[in-house]
């Protein structure tokens, strides 16, 4: 069974839902008014009309109500006037009661029936006189929202190391799981301020670039292989996926040299002489230089 959707995004970088376009004609870029689990939204059609599978579609699937109109989008600027006053109303209560926690960002609904605070803190934070307050001022349902500081660093936007504005920001909708393993088989500096980024978190992009740096590395001995040279024999002390080179401790000198990939044979029987097979000398892949100490 499949559905006729379209993909609809509520934030630059958010995730995309699916809703039924019904009788609508949507393209790219249309703004749309749809119903989602917490009320009436306003979206963006991200992705045109196209047919999916039930396994795709998570939960019911909900309709676009309309395609929006020039009262619509006067009623999203006058939501962001009201998000940036309830901004500085928060923040005055939460000095007022003393709380430690930092207010990221401030998100009312479309249909103004919430308002949503967003906020980072290094432990729980019993908020409920704070809620009382904000609700006897916008007299709607609020909602406090703990976020990490991943979350905030793509609430809030910024520049990389790279010089460029954040993926998380721009166009990553999902954070994957980052682990220090990827930096040391990209052989970086384990150095925290040089593989760690302005939310202070391992940077996504050692992720992204992994699994080119995985498969390059197929093509290479494993670091204290030994291995055969047109020096003799010797144990693989590092490898140069870009320059396509691998460092050799010689077994006779203890000297180590650098040789190309080509010019060492892998597999060397531990006790002596033997026939090896030389590594293939393919291409490792087109990424771009990465430095490490």
């Amino acid at each position: 069974m499949s559905y006729l959707v379209v993909g609809v995004r509520f934030k630059a970088a958010g995730k995309v839902y699916f809703f039924d376009p019904g009788d609508l004609f949507l393209s790219v870029g249309d703004g749309v008014i749809v119903e989602t689990s917490r009320g009436v939204e306003y979206g963006t059609v991200v992705a045109g009309p196209q047919k999916v599978s039930q396994e795709e579609v998570v939960g019911s699937l909900k309709n676009v109500l309309r395609r929006a109109n020039d009262q619509d989008m006067e009623q999203l600027e006058a939501n962001r006037d009201k998000e940036k006053r309830a901004f500085d109303i928060c923040l005055e209560k939460i000095l007022f009661h003393g709380l430690p926690m930092k207010l990221v960002d401030v998100e009312q609904t479309f249909d103004g029936n919430k308002i949503i605070f967003y906020f980072t803190a290094d432990g729980r934070i019993d908020f409920r006189e704070l809620v009382k307050d904000l609700a006897a001022v916008f007299r709607t349902r609020i909602e406090l929202r703990q976020i990490g500081v991943r979350d905030e660093a793509k609430m809030m936007g910024g520049l990389g190391c790279c010089g460029r504005e954040l993926c998380c920001t721009t166009w990553l909708s999902d954070f994957s799981s980052v682990s220090i393993r990827m930096a040391k088989d990209q052989n970086l500096s384990l150095n925290p301020t040089k593989i760690s980024g302005i939310c202070g978190r391992l940077m996504c992009c050692l992720k992204f670039e992994n699994e080119a740096y995985e498969q390059a590395k197929e093509l290479f001995p494993e670091m204290g292989k030994r291995v055969v040279t047109p020096n003799g024999f010797g144990r693989v002390t590092g490898i140069n996926i870009f320059k396509q080179t691998v460092s050799v401790e010689l077994q006779e000198s203890k000297l180590v040299k650098e040789y190309p990939i080509k010019e060492v044979g892998n597999d060397a029987p531990e006790g002596g002489q033997g026939e090896s097979s030389n590594v293939k000398n393919e291409n490792a892949g087109n990424q771009g230089p990465r430095t490490g100490g």
